[in-house]
């Protein structure tokens, strides 16, 4: 059965995730110590991280758009596994701050050009019944990648401590079979008639029309999925209260790659679920795990209990990511299918960077406690907003 929902470019797309995310998890953990390592102070690798993310958010917009007037996917899915690909060994041999902007820029650069695109790809190789299906299996290939990596760069440094910018050029392996396997891809759909001007190209906002143009539905369901974002800060904070906790570096490591671990694994069963139950109902469930989890996170929970709760983390992540976007390209125009998932993910990233600097601001003012419990309370009132708002589940297209 799955063969027949798991195309030949679905399978390969994934593959390529499961490698590129191989390739940056692997840096992940010893990025800002790579950084500091050469010079960067805590404040300018903020402003660089700030920047690549605010970078590859904006312009996942604005390339999903070019995408859908040009007509064409796989070109910007290979440029950007590209761009990220070669961005690896480039932080490794540029070492002055300048280039280190630049080579981390066109890493989330390449992670902009390519995300939208190839979501429609996953969008337009199935069916609406089993659009989470297919979200929550590249999904969990993905993190499949992000369990991996960490582990890889461990084991690495466990052999050659302290040697950061060899890790860059091994890295590089992977990303680089990733870019390979992108050759093997080919459009499907017929080029688009529509002709994009040089105006339009030079337009880098002009996806947040979108808006304007959407339905109903759709502006109901970005709405919900911005406030909900405006509560969930960066993981980074969890990780902060695992130590403030107590607990020693290795637990808190150990920790990240369990919650990936049990995300990986449970994405595609999550996926089968949500095409059973609906979207609403499944997207619901995972607002209560993320309510709960951070409730509990304000109790000062033990190393048993802590497990417990990144094992809810991780199963909040697969009933909440995949599933909004299966959600997105079901009640999009399949013309429009890149553009919408872009405008959504483009405004994410906006919303992100002010849900990490509203949670650092009630940590720093008040308490780490109520930073949590703010974020748990808030989610409760998304709950409320989706079940009023959504009263008819979504298996298709509208």
């Amino acid at each position: 059965m799955y063969r027949k929902i798991l195309t030949r470019s679905i399978l390969i797309l994934s593959f390529v995730s499961f490698l590129t995310d191989i390739s940056s998890e692997m840096l992940y953990p010893i990025m800002p110590i790579y950084l500091k390592s050469i010079g960067f102070s805590v404040v300018l690798i903020g402003v660089l991280e700030g920047l690549a993310e605010a970078t590859a958010g904006l312009s996942k917009g604005y390339f999903g758009k070019m995408s859908d007037l040009s007509g064409k996917r796989v070109p910007f899915v290979r440029a950007g596994y590209m761009m990220s690909a070669i961005s690896k060994p480039m932080m490794a041999i540029f070492i002055f701050p300048l280039w280190i902007f630049f080579a981390r820029t066109i890493d989330r650069l390449g992670k902009g050009i390519r995300t939208s695109a190839r979501d429609a790809i996953l969008s337009d190789e199935t069916t609406p019944e089993h659009k989470a299906k297919v979200f929550g299996f590249h999904r969990g290939m993905d993190t499949l990648g992000a369990v991996l990596g960490p582990v890889f760069a461990l084991i690495y440094l466990y052999f050659y401590p302290e040697q950061y910018r060899t890790l860059f050029f091994v890295a590089f392996i992977p990303a680089v079979l990733g870019v390979v396997f992108t050759f093997v891809l080919k459009d499907k759909n017929k080029a688009n008639e529509h002709t994009i001007s040089k105006a339009e190209k030079k337009k880098f906002f002009s996806f947040l029309s979108y808006w304007k143009v959407s339905g109903k539905e759709y502006k109901k369901l970005v709405a919900g999925l911005f406030a909900f974002t405006l509560l969930n800060s960066s993981d980074i904070f969890l990780l902060l209260m695992v130590k403030n906790l107590g607990f020693p570096d290795d637990k808190v490591i150990f920790v990240y790659i369990f919650y990936n671990l049990v995300y990986a694994l449970s994405a595609f069963p999550i996926g089968i679920l949500a095409d059973k139950i609906g979207f609403k109902n499944n997207y619901i469930i995972g607002l209560v795990l993320f309510a709960v989890v951070y409730a509990s996170m304000a109790m000062d929970p033990g190393i048993g209990f802590l497990f417990f709760i990144f094992f809810l983390y991780g199963l909040y992540a697969s009933s909440t990511e995949g599933v909004s976007k299966a959600w997105i390209t079901n009640i999009s125009d399949k013309k429009d299918t890149a553009t919408a998932l872009g405008f959504y993910s483009g405004l994410n990233s906006i919303f992100s960077l002010a849900a990490s600097s509203l949670a650092g601001w009630l940590w720093y003012t008040f308490d780490a406690k109520v930073m949590f419990i703010f974020s748990a309370v808030g989610t409760v009132g998304v709950i409320i907003y989706f079940l009023l708002n959504f009263r008819k589940q979504i298996y298709s297209s509208v």
